[in-house]
């Protein structure tokens, strides 16, 4: 069965497939409850435009009520992942925008990353050579981060005469490498390499560049095979407890595990313990 382009197949309980899904703006492939995303306008290094940042917004959506996804790769054609916002489909445009038409357009991209830290599933970035601007903040806001030693990634903001904190990058970007390597990335708007991504903690880890993909889906396989509600569970953790103090952060994880411990994958892993077997996890 084919779907048109965000029209979900609806099911009970508020569930959607999504493995059907068609993009219009960039490739989107399932195979076993993992999806791969990918840019793809490789003569001009991945652009964002106005259409692939609604698209993404609105995918990312669906995404947190889709059942047969369990984890998301998101990576770029050719031996680059993102040069941002496409200088002629974007920046050009924005110059002529009032006020609350540029508004609009960042309360737009702002939610674009809302959408992807919002969704349940383990979201895995596979960055090689030039990630920059708003795609610099694309592999900012998923979970693990997978680059090679060429990449470059620069939240360039500055260079162009605007903010650093576009997307929400002041918030996220200390949180993965620290305040004062954040503060000298977003006023300098230099580009980090491979190496330093990683030593600094930016990059899981680094691969060869014809194993980047590979590594990065072999790890969303890894979750999607695991107890995918409780991934979910940790996700939404990680990302409400940024605004908790330690008392309500042990409450609320109180809660959260109390909540996995009534689930079948609990009782599963329980028993398997017992028999001496691997679990086999559902994700219910």
């Amino acid at each position: 069965m084919r779907y048109l382009p965000g029209k979900p197949q609806q099911l009970p309980g508020n569930r959607q497939q999504l493995a059907s899904y068609q993009a219009s703006h960039f490739l989107f492939e399932v195979s076993d409850r993992v999806a791969t995303l990918t840019l793809n306008r490789p003569e001009r290094k991945n652009p964002l435009t106005f259409e692939s940042y609604a698209e993404l917004r609105d995918l990312f959506r669906q995404l947190a009520y889709a059942d047969d996804i369990k984890a998301i790769v998101i990576t770029g054609a050719g031996e680059n992942f993102c040069s941002g916002g496409d200088v002629h489909d974007i920046i050009g445009p924005l110059t002529q925008l009032d006020m609350p038409g540029l508004l609009a357009f960042t309360r737009m991209t702002g939610d674009l990353v809302k959408a992807m830290r919002a969704c349940p599933q383990p979201v895995i970035a596979a960055v090689d050579g030039v990630c920059a601007g708003a795609g610099a903040i694309l592999s900012l806001a998923a979970d693990l981060r997978y680059g090679t030693a060429r990449s470059k990634t620069a939240f360039l903001f500055t260079r162009v005469g605007l903010a650093g904190c576009d997307m929400g990058a002041c918030a996220l970007l200390p949180r993965v490498i620290g305040q004062g390597r954040a503060a000298e990335l977003l006023y300098t708007g230099r580009s980090m390499s491979g190496a330093e991504a990683e030593r600094w903690g930016y990059f899981n880890s680094l691969h060869e560049p014809q194993d980047l993909l590979a590594a990065a889906q072999a790890m969303a396989q890894s979750l999607a095979d695991g107890p995918t509600f409780a991934h979910g569970m940790t996700k939404k953790m990680l990302q409400q407890e940024w605004n908790m103090g330690v008392d309500e952060a042990i409450e609320a994880e109180a809660q959260a595990q109390a909540i996995c411990m009534a689930t079948n994958d609990f009782h599963r892993a329980y028993h398997a313990f017992v028999a001496k077997q691997r679990p086999a996890f559902e994700g219910d």
